[in-house]
């Protein structure tokens, strides 16, 4: 009897302390935090992976996710600040940060979490698209809209333990009855850029080509000038050589009948050998020797000659 009673006891005692192992420790895996609640009340936030142990039956946990959570919010209607109406559809990266204020303030519930978040991504998003004009958002569509929205919506949800990490608009389009009259007006304006630009390049390759044109009109009468002052000069120095070539009679008429031979040799070219002069010709005077042949002193060639 006494046997079976030590041996329940023994059961009992096995079972209680299995209980208690088994309430008692618990395990922290990657990217989820866990916290320790005592009464209900939150004691401590366990964030660091391993076996862990809490007191027995006084002590309970709760679970709560720390990876990275993608939420894609429905698509929603937002008006620009000339009134143009545009259609935005984003999505979100969120993660929680603090379990402590994600519990308090949303009992860990991401129902609950992406309802405040999608609440404060629209209304960062319609802050920075009113504060725009339709072209404006178009071209600052990208890396500067993205900045702006997911900024506002993260000073909305400190107080929830979440961090947005990214707000992006993965779309973001023209209602479909005024898209084509918007494209047709930003194809307008490009074309209207583009004409100006080619304007002004005309009007920069004009300035070259005049200039250009009067650079080398300047350039080309100085040089004109310097050809006229060089003739010039080598015309005053041949007729300066001549004069002292020719400075007496005697070689001034050798000279003139040297000329008067070479004219006479240059008129006869061709197979016609005939000339016809004139009886008061220099040249009919020399031939039928009526002019008298100057003396042929050849000091006076040697001269010149040189």
């Amino acid at each position: 009897m006494k046997k079976n009673i030590i041996r329940g006891l023994l059961a009992v005692l096995v079972a209680a302390v299995i209980v208690v192992i088994f309430n008692g420790f618990y395990t922290v895996p990657l990217k989820q935090y866990v916290a320790v609640r005592q009464f209900g009340r939150i004691i401590h936030v366990v964030e660091t992976p391993g076996l862990k142990f809490k007191v027995p039956f006084i002590q309970s946990i709760q679970r709560i996710p720390a990876c990275l959570h993608i939420y894609d919010i429905p698509a929603s209607d937002v008006i620009t600040k000339d009134k143009k109406s545009m259609i935005a559809d984003d999505f979100v990266l969120w993660r929680v940060v603090n379990p402590t204020r994600y519990i308090q303030a949303l009992n860990a519930m991401e129902a609950r979490a992406q309802e405040r978040i999608e609440a404060a991504v629209y209304n960062a998003t319609k802050t920075a698209i009113s504060s725009m004009t339709q072209d404006e958002v178009i071209e600052a569509r990208g890396e500067r809209l993205i900045q702006l929205i997911t900024e506002d919506a993260n000073d909305s949800m400190t107080e929830y333990g979440i961090d947005i990490e990214l707000a992006q608009i993965k779309m973001l389009d023209l209602p479909s009855d005024n898209k084509e009259a918007v494209y047709q007006r930003m194809i307008s304006e490009r074309q209207n850029i583009a004409a100006q630009y080619e304007a002004e390049g005309n009007s920069e390759k004009q300035k070259i080509i005049n200039q250009t044109d009067r650079t080398v009109a300047v350039m080309k009468a100085e040089a004109e000038k310097e050809a006229a002052i060089l003739e010039a000069e080598g015309e005053a120095t041949y007729m300066s050589t001549l004069q002292e070539a020719y400075n007496t009679p005697a070689k001034a008429d050798f000279y003139n009948f040297i000329r008067s031979l070479d004219a006479l040799k240059a008129s006869l070219t061709g197979k016609e050998k005939t000339i016809i002069l004139n009886r008061d010709s220099e040249l009919a005077q020399l031939l039928y020797g009526d002019k008298v042949e100057p003396e042929f002193h050849p000091e006076a060639e040697t001269e010149a000659a040189e």
